[in-house]
Parts: C-alpha cells; structure tokens; sequence
C-alpha cells in the first residue's frame, strides 16, 4: 500500500485565476459537458475533498450524479458515490450543510490537534473528527487517509487547500479548467494563494492534454516531484 493517496487537483477559473466573483451568488466556471466530466472523475475516485470555506460558500453536496456510474461503482464493492474529507482550524461549519446531510458514505473532517475537543463537540455528530498535527498538516492527512483504504484523492478547492496541496509538492495530477471570461475583482478568490511552490519556473509540469469542452478548455498536467 503506498504511504498516501495518488492526488488529482481539480480546478475551475477564471482567464484571470479567479474560483468565484465577490457576489453572494455562486459564478458558473464550467458548463454541462464539462460538469458530466467532473461526475466521470469522481466516479473513479475514492474520496473528494474540499476545505471548510467551500462547504460554507458554496454547499456543495460532492455526489456522483449519474445513476449509471453509481451502479457501476456498486458493481466493483464501492459505495455509490466517494467519501467526503474536509479540513477546518475552527471547525465553523454547519452540520446541516449538504456535504454532511446528502449521501450515505463516510464524511470525515481533519482539523489540527489541539481543536479537536472543539471540532468534536460540534460536528462529530455527523462526521468522523480526526486530529492531524498541530497545525494541521496535509502529509499526516494523507497518511491517515491511505490507512483507511483511499487509493485515490480528488482535491477539489478553494484556494487555500490547492495552497497547501501544491505547496507541499503532493499533487499528482492537476485538472484545470479555465472559463472564457475575466472576472476583475481584487477581492475574489482566487486559484492559489502566494507561496513558495516546488513546481515554479525551474521545475515545469509536464502538459499531458489539451482539450476543448464547448467554451472552456481543460489542461491536465502531471507534476514532476520525487516522492
């Protein structure tokens, strides 16, 4: 078994790197043919993961949707649809939010170790709480989830958490899907967040696919790291 989970990055933006507008409504990045794409690869993953400001921005509920890959997935042993994963410092989020309520597969939320009294007492409930170091770190993580049988990671935003994935040279895999427009605002989200990125200028990724997908263009690369 290998010591954490094969990592696949999976973004949308802007032509100018932005995740969403400063709105209280959630910006459409992608259209229907690429949403049935994301639903493909999440269908061939273990778990999704996305950080608590996702959940509290964007309430997603991280399901596969087409019935026929769900009963694909239940035919090979495998829930319906992946586990979910979250990571929280303050553990802020609600417990009635989709990513909690929707579905009937394993929810686990990863916070740092000394807020896990905390985490617990408020989502534990309705997730598996684990303390993954102090501050939370990504590599205890993907350790622990790897202990529990996730071969396949989909990261899945917002910033912060592409930040921490990329930074810390673990992704294996980045799907990125640009918007054929700009989004202009200072104080939207952005991609990533400034940081000290292994895969800068003097260690490019691989470009493995370029394709059109009606009005937006997915790029997958494969970054070049020695774990």
């Amino acid at each position: 078994m290998r010591s954490r989970p094969h990592v696949l990055l999976s973004v949308a933006a802007s032509l100018d790197g932005c995740l969403d507008d400063t709105s209280t409504d959630r910006l459409l990045l992608s259209n229907d043919e690429d949403f049935d794409r994301v639903d493909e690869v999440r269908a061939g993953v273990d778990a999704i993961l996305v950080g608590a400001n996702t959940i509290r921005a964007d309430d997603p509920r991280l399901l596969v949707c087409s019935k026929a890959r769900q009963q694909r997935r239940i035919r090979a042993g495998l829930p319906p649809t992946p586990m979910k994963v979250t990571l929280t410092e303050s553990g802020k989020l609600d417990p009635a939010a989709r990513f909690f309520t929707t579905g009937d597969n394993d929810k686990l939320v990863y916070t740092s170790t000394g807020a896990l009294a905390t985490v617990r007492d408020r989502l534990g409930s309705v997730s598996a709480v684990i303390g993954a170091g102090d501050p939370l770190d990504v590599h205890a993580v993907l350790a622990d989830l790897a202990g529990r049988g996730v071969e396949r990671l989909m990261v899945e935003g917002g910033g912060a958490v592409h930040t921490m994935f990329l930074a810390a040279g673990v992704v294996d895999e980045l799907h990125l899907v640009y918007a054929p427009f700009f989004v202009g605002q200072a104080d939207a989200p952005r991609m990533v967040n400034p940081a000290v990125f292994p895969q800068g200028p003097g260690q490019r990724m691989r470009l493995t696919e370029a394709r059109q997908i009606g009005d937006v263009v997915l790029l997958r690369y494969l970054p070049r790291h020695d774990d």
